[in-house]
């Protein structure tokens, strides 16, 4: 009977339910988007392309790994922890020797990877890499026209390379690798049977000349193995990897190739399954919060129905179980709706992630069916489990006092009361926590948790905070007319429902300007260290591959320059802890950087040698003179001895080692910017290096504004990211503001019979949306203002967050204009309908 009934009340009350379902899917395709980014970082597949033709590849570990060993209950627990290494980890050369001993195997060919950037026209749409010629039989490329590269002077590159950039057979063609940009005679154009390589540009040099150019002294970088007629590739792996065994050496095969060859790709597995799962579980909370506010509102708007309800005798149960279904029915419907649209929403996602870099084309997407069946399944629990604790009240209540009050606004259960009161105390512990946070993925996600939290709280403790607000701004608010009077007694006999409207609006302003200014609060106090710490007075920047060793050896030998600082950039682990580094080259250091050093010294720093920031220092346990071992960037240990403690970790890193050791150990050797300080100007500086292509000569405030550009580009990036919560926040702002309108037919009826006019009422509710607004603004602005300030405080030491002005004026205007709409439109369409109508109806 209750289900006959719950699917008429819902074929009835259309538009009653219509605000629940919007919330409900737009919170069900947040959840599948979320959910596929998620999966595609789990499952996401990684085709191959040079090793095509090679069905096993044996390559290095890309990871550094930690077992620990615990007792508990008489018993040893081991586990066994793994991070992976920033750079391309690299074999043995004896490893081919083995591998080609083994049973099986036809041919094993080792395998030379290295950047290496054709500096010509239309060549830099694509990556392109650098490999020896014999490795070609690995996709496998063949010649099309010339022939193979002969001595150290000769390369063969890919046919799509040749079209883009117009090249044949004895043309010149300069290449900048791992060193010196050289002009080589293209010998060749190889080909593919398959067509061209989708991801990669492939140059192809002689076998003495990629090993000069990889600069790894017996090493390759994987060895492709093809196995001999009728032998199986996977038992054939199987075999390699029991060769193996005792090595650090990794055997894949099929699927399993896709990560070897596209490192970033893997790499950006992880950080797929990190922002998928953090904007997923950011995504829940905020629907958790919106719906469980759009239904509160919709079944205060049914109180009437419902009291009668139970005034006829329907019990308890009988009501509890017809809102339940009431609300399963739109939970389906929305639920199945909202995962459908997540679908396209999350390939949108998906490719702008990939626009911007943060995610490589390699990695394909993956749309599974779980991530939409875990949206329906949470519009249903979400759906159900909002309307029972909304509807508890009403259906508590004694039939006698229903219809009394049904009257008038209802008194709050003090379980929301103190419910509010320990979020209030949660959020608050929450940015205490915050404030002592001293790294990036630690802060961030307790920085949006502390943002939810607290919304949370104003929706829980709103009716009182609504009264207090009444009570500051009835006076303003009467100077505004018989409008103003109005609102400001509706804001105090109706604060449940005003407060209903301010949770959203609180929400989205506290959660817009967190995401916009937390980047630039860490970004400008970053920029200001490094600005501090440069002495320099010019910095020489690669537009492209980078600066090389020869064009910091010109700037040494110009007159009038005093030091040259070579600066390359790479990630270490101390453990498994990541640090971001750097490598320098020690000679005029203290002339060219200063990075603040507050214990040892940077005198005779070199082989050796390393400098840590101050929080390295805290989190190691570490002092001047103390023993510090780390894994380099492509996997390879070193134990070194810290030379000096220093302040200005933002500006440059937590971990500082000389140059010529970070060098040896990462893809690109080439600097990413020198250091130049003397007294020799722009001119003959950018005369000394023109022979190097893409290198330009910046002032030290040219250099700031660059990297004021790329903190601008991070901070597109995170919004990016959170750009979709803040859009469902707006939907469901607009959304309670429509609700919580358009159920006052009858409220506006009264009022026009009693004598006010149209244009009073819609005075009224332009007063109410800018007292909804004022509150929503201080109330989100504080919110922010107080998460940002624990932020600041935890990563840079001082609390001064970042306030972009025009930003944060974008943001309370939009809030304005969305609120406004919400409200006018719907209040316009209510006033349309003759006020007798109205009177006379039922219900």
């Amino acid at each position: 009977m209750m289900l006959r009934y719950a699917l008429q009340t819902v074929r009835d009350r259309k538009a009653g339910f219509l605000g629940a379902f919007v919330a409900l899917l737009c919170a069900a395709a947040l959840v599948t988007a979320c959910g596929t980014l998620l999966e595609t970082g789990l499952r996401g597949k990684i085709a191959t392309e040079r090793y095509a033709g090679a069905p096993v590849v044996v390559s290095a570990d890309q990871n550094v790994h930690r077992t620990t060993v615990k007792e508990k209950k008489g018993k040893n627990k081991t586990k066994n922890k793994a991070k992976p290494v920033a750079e391309r980890a690299w074999l043995p050369a004896a490893t081919v020797d083995t591998v080609r001993a083994v049973p099986g195997v036809a041919q094993a060919v080792p395998e030379l990877t290295f950047r290496a950037a054709a500096l010509v026209k239309g060549a830099d749409t694509k990556p392109s890499y650098g490999h020896a010629w014999t490795s070609a039989a690995l996709t496998p490329f063949t010649l099309a026209q010339g022939r193979a590269p002969q001595g150290g002077a000769e390369v063969v590159v890919d046919r799509e390379l040749a079209a883009r950039a117009a090249l044949k057979p004895g043309s010149d063609l300069t290449v900048q690798s791992t060193g010196e940009p050289r002009t080589y005679k293209v010998s060749g154009i190889a080909a593919t049977a398959g067509g061209s390589l989708a991801h990669q540009s492939a140059l192809f040099f002689s076998d003495a000349e990629a090993q000069r150019l990889a600069a790894r002294d017996g090493q390759v970088s994987a060895i492709g193995v093809r196995p001999e007629p009728g032998v199986d590739a996977g038992a054939l792996a199987d075999r390699v990897r029991q060769a193996l065994h005792g090595t650090t050496a990794q055997v894949a095969s099929g699927d399993e190739r896709g990560p070897v060859e596209f490192l970033d790709a893997a790499g950006a597995r992880i950080k797929l399954v990190s922002m998928g799962g953090a904007m997923g579980g950011t995504s829940l909370l905020v629907a958790i919060l919106v719906v469980t506010g759009t239904f509160a509102l919709s079944i205060q708007q049914r109180h009437r129905e419902l009291a009668l309800l139970r005034a006829i005798a329907a019990t308890p149960r009988q009501l509890r179980r017809m809102i339940g279904r009431e609300a399963l029915l739109v939970g389906l419907a929305a639920g199945v709706a909202g995962a459908l649209a997540g679908l396209p929403l999350a390939a949108w996602l998906h490719g702008r992630f990939v626009d911007s870099g943060v995610v490589p084309v390699t990695l394909e997407r993956t749309a599974g069916i779980f991530p939409m069946i875990a949206a329906v399944g949470a519009s249903l629990l979400g759906a159900w489990a909002a309307a029972r604790i909304t509807a508890r009240r009403i259906a508590r209540i004694r039939p006698a006092e229903a219809l009394a009050e049904a009257a008038v606004e209802r008194r709050r259960p003090w379980a929301r009361t103190v419910a509010g009161v320990l979020l209030l105390a949660a959020g608050a512990v929450l940015v205490a926590v915050l404030s002592t946070l001293r790294t990036e993925p630690a802060s961030t996600p307790v920085t949006f948790l502390a943002v939810v939290v607290l919304a949370g709280a104003v929706s829980l403790l709103g009716p009182f905070i609504v009264r207090g607000a009444a009570a500051l701004l009835a006076g303003p608010l009467r100077a505004a007319g018989p409008g103003g009077h109005l609102a400001t007694a509706n804001l105090r006999g109706n604060a449940t429902r005003m407060a209903s409207a301010v949770t959203p609006l609180t929400l989205l302003i506290g959660m817009a300007c967190t995401v916009l200014f937390v980047t630039p609060t860490l970004g400008d106090a970053a920029r200001a260290q490094a600005r501090d710490g440069v002495r320099a007075e010019w910095v020489l920047a690669g537009r492209g591959p980078g600066v090389s060793h020869g064009a910091a050896e010109r700037l040494r030998g110009t007159p009038g320059v005093s030091a040259v600082t070579e600066i390359v950039n790479t990630s270490v682990r101390v453990g498994l802890t990541k640090y971001a580094a750097q490598g320098v080259t020690p000679a005029g250091l203290d002339r060219t950087w200063d990075p603040g050093v507050s214990g040892g010294s940077l005198t005779g720093f070199g082989d050796g040698s390393v400098a840590v920031s101050e929080l390295a220092a805290d989190q190691l346990g570490l002092e001047p003179g103390s023993p510090l071992a780390l894994t380099l960037g492509d996997g390879t240990p070193v134990t070194l001895t810290v030379a000096a403690v220093y302040g200005r970790g933002l500006g440059f890193g937590d971990v500082t080692l000389p140059h010529a050791l970070v060098a040896a150990h990462v893809d690109d050797p080439l600097a990413s910017s020198v250091l130049v300080a003397g007294t020799a100007g722009r001119d003959a500086l950018a005369s000394a290096v023109r022979e190097y292509p893409g290198v330009a000569v910046l002032s030290a405030a040219d250099a700031d504004g660059a990297r004021a550009e790329r903190q601008a580009a991070g901070a597109e990036i995170n919004l990016l990211a959170m750009g979709l919560v803040l859009a469902f926040t707006a939907i469901a702002v607009a959304n309670t503001l429509a609700m919580s309108t358009g159920e006052r037919l009858r409220e506006f009826a009264m009022l026009r019979l009693t004598g006010a006019t149209r244009r009073q009422v819609r005075g009224m509710l332009r007063v109410e949306a800018l007292a909804v607004l004022l509150m929503g603004a201080a109330l989100g602005s504080g919110i922010a203002l107080a998460v940002l300030t624990a932020f600041s405080v935890g990563m840079t030491g001082v609390a001064a967050p970042v306030v972009l002005p025009l930003a944060y004026g974008v943001v309370v205007a939009g809030a304005g204009l969305l609120a406004l709409c919400a409200t006018s439109l719907p209040g316009r369409l209510a006033l349309r309908v003759r006020p007798v109508d109205v009177a006379a109806a039922k219900g």
